[in-house]
């Protein structure tokens, strides 16, 4: 057994990177003034991995001869000594305190392990000093690991709100702490991208009627059949597929009609196999697609031997048999990687933009990644005001209004991150953010069209 079984004072401090350096030096010589006050036998000092906020933790652990020597600390020189700190690093740093037991490190079943599990290092305490990691394992309750799932949004001041208010409201500042090296405070930009984008996607795209259908009533279609088979049939009757051939007044038309239609239908199903639909423009009434002029168009090489009109025609009709459903979710599920092409594309226009600059490609690609990373927080602050606002019943042309403000502002922060962050005159800058913003769309629009295609060729 241990020969000493004094409680374990366990001090852990949180300090500002910035005085790191300084507060370590200020620390040796404070626990060597601890060491004299009576009760205290040793010390031993380690840095812990960073805290949640980024910050670099200093734990200390003080050993004591008994409770007693703990107790007269606690009720006399512990406020002195404290003070020493607070006086010289005001708000700089925070600290927690805890009493620990060497019962925790007897022989028997809560025998500390003699190396740490994490890195392997030989272990001197309650913590490795060479990682910070606790030495001895064990099972978490469920509150602390919901704390440490939700800890982030829940705490004001943790990394996501820093980066998340910033990102919003000073254009360009994330960028160009990055660039100077304040980084823990806030979260990897890429990492950022990452979350919003996933974030975007749930919250523009999933619809919980659809996608957990079987949790839902079916909502009742406000028309009748009769009434949606009258619409019906006008439309046929304005096409020319059918003839209503009734006199005027008579109310029996849409009876008539509909017994003509379904004669028609039969007499087509029983001649030809098929029936007559409705047919869009552009197609016939069998539902095949038209292709007119194919052999004109001027396409390059490498895509007329993958575009040909049979395959064309195969494309066409399975859109239309689903009115274009498996088309459009295809379509949706190739724009984040539309997206996540765009990004390097765009750093290289500002690799060119900024030729003098300076500047490696990747910090230009950093400046992107923050942009649409904001671009995203924008659009999912747009759709939540806007799905929020139409459940409290405020007029649709308010939340148009709201909407489009909103969206105006997506350029004017671009334009602003630019000149935050290249530092060039506004005559030079404007310029470039014309031809920025336009070089956004027709490349988005480049990305999109492939997407399209690629989704077309995979229904």
């Amino acid at each position: 057994m241990s020969e000493n079984v004094g409680p374990i004072y366990e001090v852990t401090l949180s300090v500002d990177r910035e005085i790191i350096a300084e507060f370590d030096a200020w620390l040796a010589q404070h626990v060597e003034e601890m060491l004299q006050i009576p009760g205290f036998i040793r010390a031993n000092t380690f840095a812990a991995e960073d805290d949640e906020a980024g910050k670099p933790q200093r734990v200390t652990h003080y050993y004591l001869e008994s409770e007693a020597d703990l107790d007269n600390y606690l009720a006399g020189p512990a406020q002195i000594m404290r003070q020493s700190a607070t006086e010289r690093f005001a708000g700089r740093f925070s600290a927690s305190r805890r009493v620990l037991h060497r019962a925790d490190m007897l022989d028997g079943a809560l025998k500390l392990p003699e190396s740490c599990l994490n890195c392997g290092a030989t272990l001197g305490g309650q913590y490795c000093g060479q990682c910070g990691q606790r030495s001895r394992s064990r099972l978490i309750n469920i509150w602390e690991l919901l704390r440490d799932a939700f800890g982030d949004l829940l705490e004001l001041d943790s990394r996501l709100w820093k980066t998340l208010i910033p990102l919003v409201t000073r254009p360009g500042q994330l960028t160009r702490d990055y660039l100077e090296g304040r980084r823990a405070r806030y979260m990897p930009p890429f990492r950022t991208y990452l979350v919003l984008s996933i974030v975007f996607f749930l919250v523009a795209f999933f619809d919980p009627g659809q996608e957990l259908g079987i949790l839902f009533e079916p909502e009742e279609d406000p028309q009748t059949s009769a009434e949606v088979r009258e619409e019906i049939l006008r439309e046929l009757s304005e096409e020319g597929i059918v003839s209503l051939d009734q006199p005027d007044g008579d109310e029996s038309t849409g009876s008539a009609a509909t017994d003509a239609l379904e004669d028609s239908a039969d007499n087509d199903a029983e001649d030809s196999g098929f029936r007559i639909s409705l047919a869009d423009e552009g197609m016939d009434v069998e539902g095949q697609c038209k292709i007119e002029n194919f052999a004109d168009a001027n396409m390059p090489h490498w895509l007329a031997a993958r575009l040909t009109k049979e395959r064309l025609l195969i494309v066409c009709e399975r859109v239309i048999a689903d009115d274009g459903k498996a088309f459009l979710g295809k379509l949706l599920d190739n724009v984040p990687v539309a997206l996540f092409v765009l990004l390097p594309l765009m750093a290289l226009v500002l690799k060119l933009l900024y030729p003098l600059s300076r500047r490696f490609y990747v910090e230009h690609l950093l400046f992107v990644l923050h942009f649409h990373a904001f671009f995203f927080l924008v659009l999912i602050l747009q759709i939540i005001f806007s799905r929020l606002s139409m459940l409290v019943g405020l007029p649709e042309p308010a939340i148009d209004i709201a909407i489009f403000a909103v969206s105006l502002y997506v350029p004017v922060y671009l334009y602003k991150s630019m000149r935050h962050v290249y530092e060039q005159r506004r005559w030079i800058t404007m310029p470039k953010f014309m031809l920025l913003m336009f070089t956004y769309f027709f490349g988005f629009s480049f990305i999109l069209f492939f997407a399209a295609i690629f989704a077309a060729f995979s229904i």
